[in-house]
């Protein structure tokens, strides 16, 4: 459970690392299918860090109590997972077909030109 000594500038951060939530199921995205002004505080948000770490128990947070009017779609909240990141490392979350994954800079080849 995230308790208040754990969030870092509205990033949940333990032992080194930040918590970041990502939808790998298909058929809707997280933060891939947000308004681009959301998708760093939907990644990082502690109260849905908190939810999945309580096994997503209870009802879904309201969402729209804490972004207002902006455009995001919580249908693929139900399948959130949380990645631990080591702070200060370089990641995209890419998504095909609603299905999210974390993918770290060093994961991937770079060129560069």
């Amino acid at each position: 459970m995230v308790n208040a000594l754990d969030v870092v500038a509205e990033r949940v951060v333990r032992d080194g690392y930040v918590a970041v939530l990502y939808s790998p199921g298909y058929g809707a995205g997280w933060s891939t299918w947000a308004d681009k002004k959301l998708r760093e505080q939907l990644m990082y948000d502690p109260v849905m860090v908190a939810w999945v770490q309580s096994g997503k128990s209870g009802p879904l947070p309201d969402l729209e109590e804490r972004y207002g009017d902006a455009y995001f779609y919580d249908g693929g909240a139900g399948d959130l997972e949380i990645r631990w990141v080591p702070i200060g490392t370089r990641f995209r979350i890419h998504e095909y077909d609603g299905s999210e994954s974390v993918v770290l800079f060093e994961e991937e080849d770079w060129v560069i030109a």
